[in-house]
């Protein structure tokens, strides 16, 4: 699938979830599902829904901040094997979580430098740059991001989940790409069967644009309602 439904099918497939995690304790800890908790998993889990494109010099996220992730990209794409290889298994699902995590053990700093990294990528994947003007794009969406990302610290977000929302992105990324032709080597490196190979649409065609994108973006306005109380988010003025 292409950048923007991946991206969309993170903040989905967050927004599915949260009702099973509010209050469920894993691994000793205990996940609290507010408001900036809800916020924050979808487009944490948005932005990882793009991380196994690292691997494709072209994809919405290799370019988003241009040689560092354009770097990294290649590096990937050479210790994988190319593009949805070892990115795009349940390995490297594990491994994304396992990082994600320990950084929001190790340090509240970094675990913020990492939220602002993943929803910078996140609107770039929603449509907020890479456009024809990539300079003002590009500030707007580092403004938005800084902005989001101060207001959810401010809020006293808890990122307790973080491993949990980046391995949950990377798996949803998986499932898209299994409904296209290309499938994934979901247990690689033990063997390089492509799970979905063959079967479903093809990628940025017809159904993906008319059907898939527009069912996703539905699905997030329906959540929203959903899952917030607007009458507390938006006191009666």
């Amino acid at each position: 699938m292409m950048g923007h439904s991946h991206a969309l099918s993170g903040a989905v497939g967050w927004m599915a979830v949260v009702p099973l995690l509010d209050g469920t304790e894993i691994l000793g800890t205990t996940f609290h599902m507010g408001p900036g908790e809800i916020i924050a998993g979808a487009l944490v889990c948005a932005g990882a829904a793009l991380i196994p494109d690292l691997d494709h010099k072209s994809a919405t996220i290799t370019q988003t901040y241009g040689a560092l992730t354009q770097t990294l990209g290649a590096f990937m794409n050479w210790v994988f094997g190319g593009h949805r290889n070892g990115t795009h298994s349940l390995l490297f699902a594990v491994i994304m979580g396992a990082i994600a995590q320990s950084l929001a053990l190790w340090s509240e700093m970094a675990v913020q430098v990492f939220v602002f990294l993943l929803v910078g990528i996140a609107f770039n994947g929603l449509g907020l740059g890479l456009d024809k003007n990539r300079t003002a794009a590009g500030v707007i969406n580092a403004l938005l991001t800084a902005g989001v990302t101060l207001a959810l610290y401010s809020a006293g977000t808890d990122y307790a989940w973080m491993g949990a929302a980046v391995a949950f992105g990377c798996l949803l990324h998986f499932v898209g790409d299994m409904a296209t032709h290309m499938g994934v080597p979901l247990l690689w490196p033990f063997t390089g069967y492509r799970v979905g190979q063959n079967v479903g649409f093809k990628t940025d065609g017809k159904i993906e644009r008319n059907v898939v994108t527009p069912a996703l973006t539905i699905a997030i306005v329906i959540y929203s309602f959903y899952l917030f109380d607007w009458p507390e988010l938006l006191p009666e003025i």
